[in-house]
């Protein structure tokens, strides 16, 4: 019976709570083998996805049952939006990105946000939670030379979104690079 159960659970997206992922795209473009598709990458925190997610393993559940991505379900003002807050910073194509994002995690979530919901909702916490903003107020800026501690990072966040981030972060070379919040 446990084994039965275990899949059901997985197939119907069970979840405890939803992991909203903002990346830093210069990170994320130094850490890859391909260049990102622009030459500079944007200097501001995007988003990477919204994940449902279970306290007993963070990552699941994905790739569940629900229904599959139509971009036409994303309306035009929304679409603009999600180019500024959600943009493929690796390729460019912004709606492959957010079909892979919906796909892989959004439609876990359908029974609670339906895929324009989803989209809102994303950019709505975006807005909500300007991590840049966040850290540049407590003068907290990439730099060259400058390090900051985990704690340093974390604590300015937690005090305006009254929540505990976890940051990924990603070797290079000698040194750790802010990736995600």
């Amino acid at each position: 019976g446990f084994a039965f159960f275990f899949c059901y659970v997985m197939s119907s997206g069970s979840y405890d709570y939803f992991q909203f992922v903002q990346q830093w795209p210069p990170t994320n473009c130094r850490a890859r083998r391909r260049p990102c598709s622009k030459p500079r990458p944007l200097q501001n925190f995007t988003i990477h996805g919204l994940w449902p997610s279970n306290y007993s393993n963070p990552t699941m559940p994905s790739n569940c049952k629900g229904s599959q991505f139509e971009a036409r379900k994303v309306y035009p003002q929304l679409q603009s939006n999600l180019k500024i807050a959600w943009p493929d910073v690796e390729s460019g194509n912004d709606t492959r990105f957010w079909e892979g994002e919906w796909n892989k995690h959004g439609r876990c979530s359908e029974q609670t946000l339906n895929l324009m919901q989803y989209f809102e909702r994303s950019y709505g916490m975006w807005k909500s939670y300007n991590i840049t903003e966040i850290l540049k107020n407590a003068s907290i800026v990439p730099h060259p030379t400058q390090t900051w501690t985990y704690a340093d990072i974390v604590s300015p966040i937690k005090t305006a979104t009254k929540r505990t981030p976890l940051l990924r972060c990603r070797q290079d070379k000698n040194t750790q690079l802010l990736h995600e919040v």
